[in-house]
């Protein structure tokens, strides 16, 4: 109550913020009165003028100091453009569009908010796109790049021309980066000093450019400064619960596997469906034993209830989207015995009884979290011969035991060690891929989550209903959707490079948006972004009429009602807007407009490229348009000549979504700029939003009013209960999206650490120096894992060392040089160094293996063309990190999928991640170096360098291994093979003497220099 009283007096903290700015947008309308007075000419000098003094600015403080400083006058060049650009034509996506716009006082406000970073919520209808010309402008004189992000391809391409006008007449240059842009072009885009183009392109670019480029001319971003989100909340929150990934064709292909185990899962869900019927039949009987005919008390009604309750949960469970089911709740008192016994088996900690009932059917289905789990009962069903069908083997196990087994052979116990692997993989691969059937089947709907066209699948967005071409469900479940409806199953992919959508955003030095709805969401944008949301006054008040939800049993009466309210509105000739959730819906709705006899449009999924000029058309009179969803946003509904008398346009929204902000979003698209318009959502029980998340107070109502066939619920405080559902389910998806983040916040790190490796090679000219430092830490780290400075040399293990250095490098060294070169050590390593913790011999191991491949490698030098050695060098390295990469991102991927089961033991599974990421990743690095080590000898510029290196290199061996280049070597008992001699010899003669401690090339100089070794007297 006080709080109301002092928001009355003194206005809320927003009303309070945006008076501050007030003076500030006086100001820029005084300058740009001044402007009027000036030419053309004039405002592009002033932009000339601002570049020219920002290209001198390198300090960020100054940098911000000096965009605060000039921000009046600059706003004013911009609105005094707008006024010059008045009348003119402008082609936009190849239409004239005539140039009307001048800004408001409330769009210089929510541009002075934008260029804070903060996020700017305007009324539908307001002037958003014109509102991010101003600190667009501004930002943009810094030279550093502006970003504007938006939901699609043809917004990003409209507004790069349509704004672009703007930014071209002051002297601005306008990119606009679109799908299937080769990478020249989108260079010379972000090259520009405003980029328009979709979070996605933008996203996928970063990927690009630092998980993928080999060389810097096949980057094309040119930093993260400033970026504009326009409708921010639906890219911010809604697209960021799924991460960006960049796929590529999966090693191996199991794509046949989805295909054969088809028909076994079409049978189990089958299977699966007759037995929810017979849960039905059976509860349905016993509701006849709880109202006997002859109307007597039934005997044991509590136990009765309980077994209803309990047969009907396992219906829930096993087919949630069931229409017998469906059918039975209409009845309050059914619902409520089902919520009693679902609740109760949820109230006993260990859960027993409910995974009892589980254990009922054949798999389980949790629409919550979108699973769908086999229970023991289908297992058996799928293998009724094989009773480890869906155990994984131990595999730990039984590679421990070929290692410690009898077979002294290594090459056999290779052998077995593949085939132990073969056959888990088989079994992992096969259980996988049943698992994702099941998922298709029991989760994915046709036309909801996705539709068919031209033999594909294509993923339906669920917040705009929009096709998302190109896109694909990962880890096998695209290609599981393809084998159930049928059509071609492409390729299963393997992630090459991935990154969430807050943590790209996270890039920008400064961000800023601009959306219709963000109050809602003000806590999750302040806690992902650090964005502060302002709520700009409109410029006109709002006159829309928003009546209250009218409630019903089922969607069937629902529709009726729709149909009802559709044809009352149209016979006054007011144009309508029917707003629905999914493809399935708009079709419903549209079959029965057309038995109704009423023209009207269609806009969803299937007709993406119509969207904008249908939704232009929606205000017409007597118009009447069905829209999944948000489609068509970003294009403004104008009325027809005499509509705004009739009442303006009229919107029906057949469902609550999920989201507060998206059933305003539909309201918003009536009554803009001051003109009227109502709204009117109608809501059933059995809609999702209601059967997952509603409350019981619903279910009590109709029980206490006891309605009729097609009778409608209607009251302020059923509202409230609505939007209660809409925030659990908000706070559910908040939970989601906030734990993808902490999820993701550990590989950020890691992927900082390896995108950062990538970037010193790429930019580097000359790698060689990098590929010598890993090679002697990887000999150093080979060194201390085959021997040990505290144990006597006899316990080393120098076979195991020698078989290591012969693997990798084309040396040839006998064992026995090894442990010569040992014992010959007496130098302690320098105290600092790389080499430090060694004992000497360690450390004149050390030297000697590092000597030994710095000579061949000089000796390969010799026979290679110099200028492709170098990108040979940067390829090797590249391609080491990358390979090894994409397997950590499918080992991170599995790691995420399985960590959660720890929860059962007490134990957090995001501590659990962390540690286990931590351990993975350095073993990553150390595999990477390793492998880059393996490859350097394995490549050449030339078929002849490399056989004229090989002739060359010096190989002896002494006993029975296998070298680096192929093949076992053959026994030649001290003696120098066939291929060794002269370049030996002369390696040997040109050896320099050292006389002082071995550095490392990395550690800085014995000189005192305070350079590094390799810069200084190591050159």
């Amino acid at each position: 109550m006080i709080g109301f009283i002092v928001k009355k007096f003194i206005g809320s903290r927003n009303d309070r913020e945006v008076k501050k700015l007030r003076p500030t947008a006086v100001k820029i309308n005084e300058l740009e009165l001044e402007l009027q007075k000036l030419p053309d000419d004039a405002l592009r000098q002033k932009t000339a003028e601002w570049k020219a003094r920002f290209a001198k600015i390198e300090d960020k403080l100054e940098l911000a100091s000096t965009l605060n400083e000039i921000l009046p006058e600059a706003f004013a060049v911009v609105k005094s453009a707008a006024r010059r650009l008045c009348g003119q034509e402008i082609i936009v996506r190849g239409h004239p569009l005539k140039w009307e716009m001048v800004h408001f006082d409330v769009q210089l406000i929510g541009g002075i908010g934008l260029h804070n970073g903060k996020i700017a919520e305007m009324a539908t209808g307001e002037g958003k796109t014109l509102v991010g010309t101003l600190p667009v402008y501004l930002n943009a004189l810094t030279g550093r790049g502006v970003h504007v992000v938006t939901v699609n391809d043809y917004l990003a391409a409209r507004d790069s021309e349509w704004m672009g006008a703007l930014y071209k007449f002051l002297g601005l240059t306008v990119g606009c980066i679109l799908h299937d842009q080769p990478p020249q072009v989108r260079r010379e885009q972000y090259g520009c000093d405003i980029t328009y183009g979709t979070n996605a392109e933008f996203g996928f670019d970063y990927l690009r450019d630092n998980g993928m480029a080999s060389r810097k001319e096949e980057q094309v971003q040119r930093g993260h400064y400033f970026a504009i989100v326009d409708e921010v909340d639906s890219i911010l929150v809604d697209e960021a619960r799924t991460p960006l990934i960049i796929s590529g064709p999966a090693v191996v292909n199991v794509d046949n596997q989805y295909g054969e185990f088809k028909p076994a899962v079409e049978s189990l869900i089958q299977a699966q469906g007759k037995l929810c019927s017979r849960y039905i039949r059976e509860a349905e009987e016993l509701l006849k034993k709880l109202k006997p005919e002859d109307g007597s008390n039934p005997k044991s009604p509590e136990a009765l209830e309980k077994e209803v309750g309990l047969l009907l949960y396992r219906v829930k469970v096993g087919q949630p989207r069931s229409e017998e089911l469906m059918k039975l709740l209409e009845d309050p008192t059914v619902l409520r015995m089902m919520n009693k016994a679902e609740l109760e088996l949820h109230g006993d900690q260990s859960k027993k009884d409910l995974y009892a009932q589980k254990e009922e059917l054949f798999f389980a289905i949790d629409e919550k979290s979108h699973e769908a789990d086999l229970t023991e009962k289908g297992r058996e069903y799928l293998s009724p011969k094989d009773a480890d069908a869906f155990m994984l083997p131990d595999i730990s196990t039984a590679l421990h035991e070929i290692d410690n087994g009898a077979e002294t052979d290594p090459r056999k116990r290779v052998e077995a060690k593949a085939k132990v692997q073969s056959e888990f993989e088989t079994r992992a691969q096969r259980i996988h891929s049943i698992s994702q059937l099941l998922k298709a089947y029991s989760l994915y709907q046709k036309e909801v989550q996705y539709i068919v066209q031209d033999n594909k699948v294509i993923i339906v967005d669920e917040n705009t209903g929009r096709p998302m071409t190109g896109r694909r469900w990962s880890d096998g479940l695209h290609q599981a959707v393809e084998a159930k409806e049928g059509v071609e199953i492409e390729r299963e992919t393997q992630t090459l490079a991935t990154i969430t959508i807050q943590n790209y955003f996270r890039l920008y030095e400064k961000l800023a948006g601009m959306t219709g709805t963000a109050e809602t969401e003000a806590g999750e944008f302040h806690d992902i972004y650090k964005l502060g949301v302002a709520v700009i006054p409109t410029n006109r008040p709002v006159q829309r009429k928003d009546a209250n939800d009218s409630v019903y049993k089922t969607r069937r009466e629902k529709y009726n009602a729709v149909l009802k309210e559709i044809q009352t509105i149209h016979q006054q000739g007011r144009p309508i807007l029917v707003g629905t959730i999914s493809v399935e819906v708009s079709e419903i709705l549209s079959r029965l407009l057309k038995k109704a006899g009423i023209i009207h449009s269609v806009l969803n999924a299937k007709y993406h490229e119509q969207e904008a000029e249908i939704v232009s058309r929606a205000g017409q009179r007597s118009g009447v348009t069905i829209a999944t969803n948000m489609a068509g946003r970003g294009t403004d509904i104008k009325l027809g000549p005499g509509i705004a008398d009739l009442g303006g346009l009229h919107v029906i929204g057949t469902e609550r979504h999920e989201s507060r902000r998206i059933d305003r979003q539909l309201r918003g698209r009536c009554a803009r700029q001051g003109d009227p318009g109502s709204s009117h959502f109608f809501i059933s029980l059995e809609d999702d939003l209601m059967r997952l998340f509603g409350s019981d107070r619903i279910v009590k109502y109709m029980e206490k009013m006891g309605l009729e066939e097609g009778q409608e619920l209607e009251h302020p405080l059923l509202n409230r209960s609505i939007e209660q559902a809409q925030k659990r389910v908000e706070q559910h998806n908040f939970q989601i999206r906030k734990r993808t983040l902490e999820y993701d916040d550990v590989m950020n790190k890691q992927r900082e650490v390896i995108y950062g490796f990538r970037n010193e090679i790429i930019n580097s000219d000359d790698v060689r120096d990098r590929l010598m430092d890993i090679m002697e830490e990887v000999v150093i780290q080979k060194v201390e894992q085959f021997t040990a400075s505290d144990a006597d040399m006899t316990e080393w293990r120098l076979r195991g060392l020698s078989d290591w250095v012969n693997l990798n490098f084309p040396l040839g060294i006998p064992e026995e040089q090894f442990e010569k070169a040992a014992k010959a050590g007496n130098e302690e390593p320098v105290a600092g160094s790389i080499y430090d913790g060694l004992n000497p011999a360690q450390f004149a191991l050390c030297n000697f293996i590092s000597d030994k491949v710095h000579d061949a490698y000089k000796l390969k030098v010799d026979f290679e063309n110099p200028e492709a050695l170098k990108s040979i060098e940067r390829y090797t390295i590249l391609s080491a990190i990358d390979k090894l990469w994409q397997e950590h991102l499918y080992e991170m991927d599995s790691l995420r999928y399985s960590i959660g089961l720890r929860a059962h033991g007490q134990r957090d599974p995001l501590i659990e991640y962390k540690a286990e990421a931590f351990k993975i990743f350095e073993e990553l690095m150390v595999n990477i170096k390793s492998e880059i080590c393996h490859n350097i000898f394995r490549s050449a510029s030339s078929l002849m360098a490399f056989e004229n290196f090989l002739r060359n290199v010096p190989k002896v061996t002494e006993h029975q291994d296998t070298n680096a280049f192929g093949g076992a070597a053959a026994q030649t008992g001290g003696n120098a093979s066939d291929m060794v001699t002269e370049a030996s010899e002369a390696i040997e003669k040109a050896k320099p003497v050292r006389t002082g401690p071995k550095v490392g090339r990395n550690d800085p100089c014995p000189c005192k220099s305070g350079k590094k070794y390799k810069q200084c007297c190591g050159k």
